[in-house]
């Protein structure tokens, strides 16, 4: 594991360490299904990055951010929750799910333990990420099934060919859910040691993809990338900075959804 793969795992065994308790009633809020048609996108909401720092903060910005998204017709929003690299907040999930109750939203974050995919659910998410490097298979076994015993849509992230091997043959079990898209398989350009983004990773591992729903994670900007990583086999975009930074990024979505699917049409 990274220096930056392991600080994130320490901190966010802290933060489940001083999790509450949970009953019935905090999972009454609905779960919204995934609904993939052709190439989609899940757009991001993060008020930091640590590769390209602030970017927009305010509480005003990210609902209004979050409905932008809506409007462009991303199929899911990402929330980052992590709190000491990426200012983000559990509460600022709950505010975007409230914001848009029709969308899935799913807590990204450096998930460590079981509490804390019942606190994305209590929050109002409809998913969660999950990072293959970071878990041992008896901890990913764990998260899983308490996502799927809630419901929930899981993208398993995985960085190199090794990662996505381990997954295929932990989730030999789980084919329906790769099937329907409840599980999504995403693979991160990011380098996180140095926070650099490796260009090629994509194409790389695109012949060790498995079946199912792959998402394409990080470096995306224009229509052409995701025409590009549709033509490889990825089905969608996991899409963060440039949609923070873009000044219309709804037409940015529709754009990167139009294009993908015309490369998978092709």
């Amino acid at each position: 594991m990274s220096d930056f793969l392991a600080q994130m795992a320490a901190t966010s065994r802290e933060r489940a360490e001083q999790a509450g308790s949970f009953q019935a009633s905090d999972f009454d809020r609905p779960v919204v299904p995934l609904a993939l048609d052709g190439f989609e996108v899940i757009a991001e909401l993060k008020d930091r990055s640590p590769a390209e720092g602030a970017l927009k903060t305010s509480t005003s910005n990210r609902l209004d951010q979050a409905r932008r998204y809506v409007d462009g017709g991303a199929a899911a929003i990402s929330v980052l929750t992590e709190p000491s690299r990426f200012d983000g907040s559990l509460e600022h999930l709950a505010a975007v799910s409230a914001a848009c109750p029709g969308t899935p939203v799913m807590r990204k974050d450096f998930l460590v333990d079981t509490v804390q995919v019942l606190e994305a659910r209590k929050a109002g998410a409809s998913g969660v990420l999950l990072i293959a490097t970071m878990l041992d298979d008896r901890a990913l076994r764990g998260l899983l099934d308490c996502a799927w015993e809630h419901g929930l849509f899981v993208l398993l992230e995985s960085f190199d060919a090794d990662d996505l091997a381990r997954c295929r043959d932990l989730l030999e079990s789980d084919d329906d859910k790769a099937e329907t898209g409840q599980l999504l398989f995403g693979v991160n350009t990011r380098n996180l040691r140095t926070l650099e983004v490796d260009g090629d990773r994509l194409e790389r591992l695109s012949p060790e993809l498995p079946a199912g729903f792959c998402v394409a994670e990080s470096g995306l900007k224009v229509a052409a990338d995701a025409a590009r990583v549709a033509r490889l086999g990825y089905r969608l975009a996991l899409v963060g900075t440039a949609l923070m930074r873009s000044d219309v990024p709804a037409d940015l979505i529709a754009a990167m959804r139009a294009g993908g699917t015309e490369a998978l049409a092709a």
